[in-house]
């Protein structure tokens, strides 16, 4: 397999095009002519996985957040992001990425999130695309039976990787819970969204103070607040899934590296 065409299936599944124009998605470092045999999935591109890309023998690092989300004048090695970029050049491991072209991917990000939580049976956008009701931000499904909020945050607690901050819940513990949203990610962006979905609670990440608070007050469904990289990691082994499942002569990996902003909780 050459470079070009694993990203030619990864495009199948995340089309750029999908992108949202501020985002910097694709191949980031690398020859399209070389060639692939390990793939490492990661969430951020930083130097703990570029370590451990280079110690598995990775050529090729899939990450879900960009390297570079503002233009560069230089990748000089007197920045992290410059590091880094020599680090991949000189040890010829490519980096490519999908970010939210795999946000409204389906199956994608919040597709994942939503079966690590336990959500079953089919899931539709919470946000859709105007002219493709199957693809959008965010998802709604429902857990197998009705429990309570306070259950359904251990649920996800256990199904989402462990950080230091743990997930955060505002609603009565008590509250019944069965038709549940979900959102990858920074969730700010959808608290209308699920305030009209008929859901019972909102599980995403990155939510503010004030925009919480209002959405609480004002009658709005519970709220689960989890960490921004343990609600997109799940989909690594969603991407990964891709090549092993085509049948080709590529070996994937899931980096269980903890890239989470925060290191300790108190």
């Amino acid at each position: 397999m050459t470079l070009t065409d694993v990203i030619e299936m990864l495009e199948a599944a995340y089309p750029p095009a999908r992108a949202e124009s501020w985002d910097a998605v694709g191949l980031v470092a690398g020859d399209p002519a070389q060639q692939v045999r390990r793939v490492l999935f990661a969430v951020d591109p930083v130097a703990t996985v570029a370590d451990e890309a280079l110690a598995w023998g990775a050529d090729l690092i899939v990450t879900h957040h960009p390297l570079y989300l503002r233009g560069t004048t230089s990748v000089a090695a007197t920045t992290p992001k410059g590091r880094l970029v020599h680090t991949l050049i000189k040890n010829d491991i490519a980096l490519y990425t999908a970010h939210t072209n795999a946000d409204v991917a389906n199956p994608g990000v919040s597709d994942a999130l939503a079966r690590a939580v336990g959500l079953v049976g089919d899931l539709v956008p919470l946000q859709p695309f105007p002219d493709d009701p199957w693809r959008g931000l965010g998802r709604i499904g429902e857990l197998p039976e009705q429990t309570t909020l306070d259950a359904f945050a251990a649920r996800a607690a256990e199904g989402l990787p462990h950080t230091p901050g743990g997930l955060r819940v505002a609603g009565d513990p008590a509250r019944p819970v069965r038709r549940v949203a979900v959102s990858g990610g920074a969730g700010d962006s959808l608290l209308a969204a699920a305030a009209t979905a008929g859901v019972d609670v909102f599980l995403t990440a990155d939510l503010r103070h004030h925009p919480a608070s209002e959405f609480v007050e004002s009658g709005g469904p519970a709220l689960i607040d989890a960490a921004h990289w343990a609600t997109e990691w799940p989909w690594l082994d969603s991407a990964a899934s891709i090549l092993r499942e085509s049948g080709v002569t590529v070996e994937t990996r899931v980096s269980a590296t903890v890239t989470d902003a925060w290191t300790r909780g108190y």
